[in-house]
């Protein structure tokens, strides 16, 4: 099992920017897929970013392509979404993900595929 721990939430006004961090505690290299997902309030959770290690091959929602980028270091087991022209939707709290192995033919932006989670961090954006 990966404890995964985010940081880099914060209170920023509409056009802003953040930069999101997932540190993971176990050695993350090898095959592995992780991703970011987004609970506005009240809303259920979504996956907006995602990757896969073996082929570095990204993916995004439709709603965030263009403003959010997925990265990862491991060197120091952390994933990272930098997120860009910040809009009031995208309020809510924003959780890692992690599973050993392939993202399967579903993609990394599937819920259910994940077994750890973190707590997430909020990010709430102001027009």
């Amino acid at each position: 099992q990966v404890r995964l721990v985010e940081s880099g939430g914060g209170s920023v006004q509409a056009g802003g920017s953040l930069r999101l961090s997932c540190a993971a505690s176990t050695y993350t290299r090898g095959e592995y897929c992780m991703g970011w997902f987004h609970q506005a309030p009240g809303k259920e959770r979504e996956g907006v970013a995602g990757v896969y290690s073996i082929s570095g091959s990204t993916d995004y929602s439709d709603s965030v392509k263009g403003r959010f980028t997925i990265s990862q270091d491991n060197a120091d087991n952390t994933l990272y979404l930098q997120i860009n022209n910040l809009k009031p939707e995208d309020t809510g709290m924003y959780y890692c993900a992690a599973r050993p192995g392939p993202c399967w033919t579903s993609g990394p932006l599937t819920r259910s595929i994940y077994n750890d989670w973190g707590r997430g961090t909020q990010v709430t954006v102001s027009s």
